[in-house]
């Protein structure tokens, strides 16, 4: 009987163990969608910026003939979204270079769970 009763917790702990890795595996796959949104948001406000400044070009290049005045709001406007745009386009890159490996801590926690299990020499 004692035997059963330890296959049994053996068996209890186990699953217990799977299902703490799965918890973690989901809450990593939750971040990374989460961090997936905020590149598809930051990337959007990028391209809007880039397409006003085009807009303020093309703006210009019609104005030029115009009042001296115009010209010079309207280059520093070009210049302050075209700025706006790479700097975000640049925060892009340099999240997504350094963001974390998907499922890492899940891959550690497995792996030393492989470590803690092994019989020991």
């Amino acid at each position: 009987m004692a035997i059963a009763q330890t296959l049994s917790r053996i068996g209890a702990n186990f699953i217990a163990l799977l299902h703490t890795r799965a918890e973690l595996a989901t809450v990593e796959l939750e971040e990374e969608a989460l961090r997936y949104f905020s590149y598809l948001l930051l990337t959007q406000v990028a391209m809007f910026c880039f397409a006003l400044s085009l807009l303020l070009a093309v703006l210009l290049l019609v104005v030029l003939y115009w009042d001296d005045h115009r010209i010079t709001v309207l280059l520093t406007l070009i210049v302050l979204f075209a700025g706006c745009g790479a700097y975000v386009g640049l925060q892009i890159r340099e999240r997504y270079r350094h963001k974390p490996h998907l499922l890492g801590t899940t891959l550690i926690e497995l792996a030393r769970d492989i470590d803690a299990l092994k019989p020991s020499s």
